[in-house]
């Protein structure tokens, strides 16, 4: 398995039975900085590419990762050790439940690219599935967590499919969490919304949507598509 090379960084997948994708680099990329956040925090963090991309993007002195299996930890140690980084970036060894109950700090940005994949059947590599699958972390879990450790004035940032995007916004709302922003991400020009970038706050505004296609064509990517990228991906 070959590494994942970036612009300014390189991030190894191996030992990860989430490998990177699109999602995980479209919410690394997307996920608003402009209110330059002290302290970021990755609720699975995996490879660390959310965490590491948040790194490269803003000047947080604190950015850490929780990652629970015990191979995707030592990969995302290692891949914040061999990064530019290395002094800015931690990963906690732990579950959501463990961490919330320790940490008595606050984060100014939180963000996470869940596993979601609850509509598929389970496969035979009981990693991958953990990493796949909404069971290892449901969204009311996740949301009760976040309101626990995101900072007042803070920022909470999610991929989901685009079919969640109700039920999310339900589920933040019990918690007095609010979306500010929502882009809905397509493929293609005529193929069906299939993903939500959401920005959460304890702030109730009107939610700005926007929609992002990703291409145009077989590897034809909209000018959007690369303005969000190109700081990231070496062929843009």
């Amino acid at each position: 398995m070959k590494p994942f090379m970036f612009k300014q960084f390189t991030v190894n997948q191996d030992r990860c039975a989430m490998k990177i994708g699109t999602d995980g680099v479209l919410l690394g990329a997307w996920a608003p900085v402009d209110q330059q956040p002290f302290s970021v925090l990755d609720i699975g963090a995996g490879t660390g590419v959310l965490a590491l991309m948040l790194a490269q993007r803003c000047s947080a002195e604190i950015i850490d990762g929780i990652e629970i299996d015990d191979a995707a930890y030592e990969q995302c140690v290692d891949n914040f050790e061999n990064s530019p980084w290395g002094d800015r970036l931690f990963c906690y060894h732990a579950s959501l439940e463990e961490f919330v109950d320790e940490i008595d700090d606050q984060y100014e940005l939180i963000v996470s690219n869940p596993p979601f994949y609850s509509e598929d059947y389970k496969t035979e590599d009981s990693q991958r599935d953990l990493a796949r699958f909404t069971d290892a972390l449901p969204f009311d879990h996740l949301i009760s967590s976040v309101s626990k450790l995101l900072a007042p004035n803070g920022s909470f940032c999610v991929v989901i499919p685009f079919k969640e995007e109700t039920q999310l916004t339900a589920l933040a709302a019990e918690v007095g969490l609010f979306p500010n922003t929502i882009c809905r991400v397509k493929g293609a020009p005529e193929s069906d919304i299939k993903r939500s970038l959401m920005q959460f706050s304890f702030e109730e505004t009107k939610t700005d949507i926007s929609e992002l296609i990703i291409e145009t064509a077989r590897h034809q990517y909209t000018e959007d598509y690369i303005n969000l990228t190109k700081d990231f991906y070496l062929k843009m």
